[in-house]
């Protein structure tokens, strides 16, 4: 790996920035649908359950901070379609900003298909045209918000360009949080020399270090020699062990705590990583110190997995009660 230089150390809490957290990212239509098992071909299967609501991962983590506490602007692409109404609408009444999404003309709002099964087995179903991801014009246009942002949360499923273009108009003293895998090297390197904070399931973590992640002992070596090239805190879901965060210390120390999987064993795990980006980024916004933002981001995390669905139903007092009782049992 390449390091990169790293950014001005972010030592947080806030004060200086009063406009809202800018969640840049997807933005579209959850389809849930809750059932026995999957039919074999040419059979069918009834549907348990069923939830179509406001989703894609920037929306989810958008939500999930807002009802931690941060006000949130979102900057997404929807299709000038009635799904693109409906989903609008939600997230007006969910109480995010939306100045910052895009009707596109001609383009179907995305759409993703969750199918449960007993036990907390998920299947996704993406549909996600083209037209429905973020271009560097798009981000310009959101430029007002970005400037003002106090933190900027990278949801990186969009182009490359598109995530470079929004890094470059994050204000200097923003807290910066970067989520998922790299497009391409160019944004990588970019990311690397920037971001405040970086988090990544297994999968996405061997991309960022160039091969596979096989136990905690290898995610551990991953999330330090990120941690080294550049971010200050790294968040890395490990498996069954729970998730890794390791930190810089404003003195150069490296700490980590692994926090198990907590609550009762999952319904839905969708939306898991969402709600550990969303309270990473509240908890260091407040100025918690990053074991205290690790904890709260396992238990939000917790919390959400225990509905069906990615959709996050979150209290700051819920948050902390779950983390404070975590903690207790290490």
């Amino acid at each position: 790996m390449a390091a990169g230089t790293p950014p001005t150390e972010w030592r947080g809490p806030l004060t200086a920035l009063e406009g809202p957290a800018v969640v840049v990212g997807q933005v579209g239509r959850d389809l849930v649908l809750n059932i026995d098992r999957l039919p074999r071909g040419g059979r069918s299967t009834a549907v348990r359950r069923r939830r179509e609501v406001l989703g894609g991962k920037g929306a989810n983590q958008g939500l999930a901070t807002v009802q931690l506490g941060c006000p949130v602007a979102l900057v997404g692409v929807l299709g000038d379609d009635p799904a693109g109404d409906l989903v609008l609408a939600q997230a007006v009444s969910d109480g995010l900003w939306v100045s910052g999404v895009v009707r596109r003309p001609d383009a179907a709002t995305a759409l993703l298909v969750d199918l449960v099964e007993p036990g907390g087995v998920r299947r996704l179903l993406e549909d996600v045209p083209g037209p429905t991801l973020l271009t560097p014009a798009d981000v310009a246009a959101a430029d007002p918000l970005l400037r003002r942002a106090r933190a900027v949360l990278l949801q990186l499923q969009q182009p490359g360009d598109a995530v470079r273009a929004a890094l470059q108009r994050a204000p200097r003293g923003a807290l910066t949080v970067a989520d998922g895998a790299p497009p391409d090297e160019e944004t990588r390197d970019a990311l690397l020399a920037s971001v405040h904070v970086l988090r990544a399931d297994e999968a996405e973590a061997a991309m960022w270090v160039g091969g596979e992640l096989d136990g905690l002992r290898d995610v551990r070596a991953a999330a330090r020699e990120l941690c080294a090239a550049g971010p200050r805190v790294v968040s890395l879901a490990a498996g069954e062990e729970g998730d890794l965060t390791v930190w810089r210390e404003p003195g150069g120390q490296v700490r980590e705590q692994l926090v198990p999987l907590l609550g009762q064993d999952p319904v839905d795990p969708t939306g898991a990583g969402d709600s550990v980006v969303a309270a990473l980024t509240v908890a260091l916004l407040r100025g918690a110190d990053p074991r205290t933002a690790a904890w709260e981001a396992g238990a939000a995390a917790a919390l959400t997995v225990s509905r069906l669905g990615g959709r996050p139903r979150l209290s700051p007092a819920e948050v902390a009660r779950l983390a404070e009782e975590g903690r207790s049992r290490v």
